[in-house]
Parts: C-alpha cells; structure tokens; sequence
C-alpha cells in the first residue's frame, strides 16, 4: 500500500535530516595545574623565540597560544613545559607566567594610550647617562625617575664619561631625592657598583652612546655587548643594543641591558604614584585638598605649609616637584602638540 501524503500544510518533508547538534565540552572554571613543572627566567626574546635559563641551562621555548600575543617578556618567571634540556634543536613549551613583583612600563610618547612593559621583577632601576658625548638631559633622567617610582623601583644613578666633563652639578641637583649616584669613568674600578647590584635584579636604561653595553661588559664577563661611537652629526648615540636581555652577575643578581631610548611617554602614569614614591612627602600630602596636585601654583598645598613648620626642607620639595613636573607631562593640552622633553 502506498503511503498517504501528509497534508499538513506545516509539515515539513525533511524535518528530523537537520545536522546533528554541536557537541562540546561542558565549560570547567578548574585550571591546569602547573607548580610542578620546572620555573625559567626569560632571558632574551628573538622572533617569536624565548630564550630561558632554568637552574644553568639555556632553554629555547615557543609560548602557548592561551597566553595570547603579548603575554612574555624579559625578567618574567615561567613554567617550561615539553623539552626543557636544552639540547641543540629542543623547542620547550611556556605554558604559565608567575605573578610579577613589578613591571617597568613606558609609552612611545605622551600622546600614545598603550603602556609598553618593558621588563618584569626588577627592584632597581639604574639610570645611566653620560656627563658629555653626548651632553646630559635632565628632562630624560626625570621622566624615567617617574617610571621607576611608579613600578616601585630603587633608582640608581650611574655618571659616565667623567674623563670628559665634572659631575657636581648633576650630584647635586639629584642629592635632595636620596638617589644613589655612582660617578664612572674608563676603566675605573667599578667594585662599589658591583656591591650595589650583588643579589638584586637591576634593569638598566639610558640614551643610545652613554656606555650602557661598555658598563654591562665590565660588569659581567663574558657578555660582549656590541659598543658603537657617538655621531658627530647628530650628537646622538648609534642603536647598538636591540632586544633586552637579563645576564647573570658572577656574585650573584641579574643586570638587564636594554635598547637604547631617545624618548620616555609616562601617559600611564598617574600622580598620585609619583607622591607615593616619596614616603615622606607622602605623610604631609594626605593633608591636601582633594584634586591637589602639588605643583608650586596649587592652593594651600600642605607640602608648603610643612616647608613654612620648618617640618620639610625647601631643597627636598624643589626636587620633587621638578620630578612632578616632567610626570605632568603626560597631560599635554591637544590643541598645542605633544609634550616635549
């Protein structure tokens, strides 16, 4: 007998020939658990290659893909998964990055809205500027004092080139912000500095041309950073280190060489980071009013009213807001351009 057809005006012929459903997984908030794999330093990164040192050996890793595109850099603690020997050809795995101690952060510029982190779980920041050839900024020192202050770094101040100009004025204008200055010169003996930097992660920034790759060199054996002259064009120094890198010190710590700067944006800088930094400006500053910013034209800023006690030296608050100052930058008014150095 031939079968009746359905004469339902919404039935459909095909119904039930639909594609199956999608079949997947139930969502879990449980997360792999990783603390038993072994922990790496990210030394140096090179085209899409982290280059890693766990206990003595030099481990090359690929990043997981869950840790998305910029995830990894110089100075971070990670967990190494796959082949972690570190044999000619072996390719190891990161597959977790430990939480940071601190992150020293800078933007292209002041008007640029994206923080470029730099370097992971350093605690001191050594800012290394020639004394002459090329001349010294006091512009740039300050602005890369804020970034340090707002990472929570111990700033250090190393003077090169004094063979070619005197230090004084650049002492002195740094002395009322307790900030450790080390005067160096060509094949001085650099053991007070290499007591400085024994057993703490130390990140070095500065100009291109200041003897930052000539400093590294004689503070770690072996590390035969590339050295280049200075310009006679342009009074600027050549590029010669491109990538960050982390070596160890043979007393122990890490110093972290890296690129050469010519300008640092602070757009991710908050100010009241920067009063932070100054323990004890901070006691007098919770007095403000709000929305006070301390610079010398705010209203009944308590920073005065403690110079006027007597309770705060007049030297001291003159540094600060010197450094405030180039902090203030990174608000430029946009009708009139970025800020310059």
């Amino acid at each position: 007998m031939s079968r009746r057809p359905n004469l339902d005006p919404f039935h459909d012929d095909h119904d039930g020939f639909d594609r199956p459903g999608r079949r997947s997984r139930p969502r879990t908030k449980e997360r792999p658990d990783y603390s038993s794999l072994p922990v790496g330093r990210v030394v140096t990164i090179d085209r899409g290659r982290y280059h890693c040192l766990v206990d003595d050996t030099a481990v090359t890793a690929a990043k997981a893909r869950p840790l998305g595109r910029k995830a990894v850099i110089v100075g971070d603690l990670v967990h190494l998964d796959a082949d972690v020997s570190g044999r000619p050809g072996s390719l190891a795995r990161i597959v977790q990055v430990l939480e940071r101690t601190t992150v020293l952060r800078r933007t292209a510029d002041d008007d640029d809205p994206f923080e470029r982190p730099i370097v992971a779980n350093a605690d001191q920041l050594v800012i290394v500027t020639a004394l002459a050839d090329p001349e010294p900024r006091m512009g740039m020192i300050d602005r890369v004092l804020v970034a340090g202050f707002d990472a929570g770094l111990d700033p250090v101040l190393c003077l090169t080139k004094s063979d070619l100009a005197r230090p004084d004025d650049l002492m002195a204008a740094y002395a009322p912000l307790d900030v450790a200055v080390f005067v160096l010169a060509l094949d001085c003996d650099l053991a007070p500095l290499r007591r400085r930097l024994t057993d703490h992660v130390s990140v070095l920034v500065g100009h291109s041309g200041v003897g930052k790759s000539t400093l590294v060199n004689g503070l770690v054996p072996g590390a035969e950073r590339a050295t280049a002259q200075v310009s006679q064009a342009t009074g600027r120094g050549r590029h010669t280190s491109t990538s960050a890198i982390a070596l160890p010190l043979p007393a122990g710590g890490w110093v972290i060489d890296t690129p050469g700067v010519r300008s640092f944006g602070l757009s991710h800088v908050k100010p009241d980071r920067v009063v932070a930094a100054f323990s004890d400006l901070a006691v007098f500053a919770q007095d403000c009013s709000r929305g006070c910013d301390h610079s010398a034209t705010a209203l009944e800023c308590a920073l005065d009213r403690a110079v006027r006690q007597g309770r705060l030296a007049p030297q001291r608050l003159a540094s600060f807001r010197r450094i405030e100052a180039a902090g203030q930058e990174r608000r430029p008014d946009r009708s009139s351009g970025p800020a310059q150095d």
